[in-house]
């Protein structure tokens, strides 16, 4: 078959610098917008996934395996577990077993703001820096019981909507009717604990009014999960359940695929005006061509050649597009925090949502193309050659 030089294509380009430029932002806009969604399930998959490890688990009250924070257990499970389960994994001479409560709260910024901030507040013991490996301090140190501190995430200004320098060392925040002093500040990677507030376990049971925890998590180390679940399921008085860290987390994905099923069928519908949009980009483009189109079939090319240069065109310029939009998308939407109701997590734009974005212009290159080539070359070429 007779084609059309590719360099036919890239000089048709230059004809209309103004469509050129709208084809491109077009193209631009809708991959930017498609790469979000993209970029937004995959920072909440990397969030709740949380990267389980298979060296720890979690001890919960039975009938809340899906949330820890309507989850009760009794107090001193922590010991009973420790003491019936040899072989969990240790640190400077402790077991690596961490009790803690997990609560939405409301804080204040003083005593007379009106404002009610919620967050995620996370009873501890320094024992959870054992059990947390990808959890560290990255500034001051840890809140001691009986002081009224605490200590919050590098992201917690996010969840609760105040500036960054609000939470600085040294300042406080209202909860229970008195004051809270920040003494550091942790870091946990793309996990939704970075944007938490950390208090004494023994301070919080006090501030809440309860007496039980919410979840142990423990590191296994030579213990099998398989006796820790025979435990809970013997000690009936506890009413406890164990989970893999990896079955935790895959439940609360199952939780979230709707959310993740809207942001996908909101960015089809996205994908879908942009395709139309270029539809219209399109046929104005190629509605003044017939002419021309016309003309090189009569010197000799087939229409499958003219409509593989008219599509080469228009996804020339599609993948432009893309290029520009994925750019925008590395620039900008990397790492944005989002606030959800477990706290807050990253926007993640790594390859296979940039992948997505490259495929995507090319995608509504080559279909928004098609139906104008069809307008242009069904006509005979006597007609066409008569077209103004």
């Amino acid at each position: 078959m007779r084609r059309l030089p590719l360099d036919y294509a890239i000089r048709n380009l230059g004809r209309s610098p103004l469509r050129l430029v709208l084809s491109l932002l077009g193209s631009c806009l809708v991959v930017l917008l498609v790469m979000a969604a993209a970029a937004f399930v995959r920072g909440m998959q990397a969030t709740v996934r949380a990267e389980p490890d298979s060296d720890r688990a979690i001890v919960l009250g039975a009938g809340s395996e899906e949330s820890t924070e309507r989850s009760e257990i009794p107090s001193g499970s922590e010991g009973i577990l420790a003491a019936s389960l040899p072989g969990l994994r240790e640190q400077l001479g402790s077991a690596c077993l961490s009790p803690e409560i997990h609560m939405m709260a409301v804080l204040r910024l003083s005593a007379d703001d009106p404002r009610d901030l919620s967050s995620v507040l996370r009873g501890v013991t320094p024992a959870a820096f054992r059990v947390h490996r990808h959890l560290r301090l990255v500034a001051g140190r840890m809140a001691q019981s009986g002081e009224d501190a605490m200590i919050v995430g590098v992201r917690a200004h996010l969840q609760l909507g105040v500036p960054r320098e609000r939470l600085a060392i040294g300042r406080e925040l209202w909860f229970d009717g008195r004051p809270w002093t920040i003494v550091g500040h942790f870091d946990a990677a793309r996990s939704i604990l970075a944007g938490e507030v950390w208090l004494p376990l023994q301070d919080l049971k006090v501030a809440a009014k309860r007496d039980t925890l919410s979840c142990v998590i423990l590191r296994l180390g030579d213990a099998e999960f398989a006796d820790l679940d025979a435990l809970t399921k013997i000690r009936l008085d506890l009413e406890l359940v164990a989970l893999t860290e990896a079955d935790y987390f895959a439940g609360l994905q199952r939780f979230f695929q709707p959310i993740e099923l809207v942001v996908w069928i909101t960015a089809l519908l996205i994908a879908l005006g942009g395709v139309l949009g270029g539809l219209n980009t399109m046929y104005a483009a190629f509605a003044s061509r017939v002419r021309e189109l016309g003309m090189l079939q009569t010197l000799g090319y087939p229409r499958r050649a003219i409509v593989f240069s008219l599509v080469s065109e228009s996804m020339l310029v599609s993948a432009a597009g893309g290029i520009l939009g994925s750019v925008l998308a590395h620039l900008f939407l990397d790492g944005l925090s989002v606030n959800f109701s477990l706290g807050t997590f990253g926007m993640l734009v790594d390859a296979r949502v940039q992948l997505t974005g490259v495929l995507t212009s090319l995608v509504l290159g080559g279909i928004g193309a098609l139906p104008a080539c069809w307008r242009c070359l069904r006509l005979p070429i006597p007609e066409a050659l008569k077209s103004p």
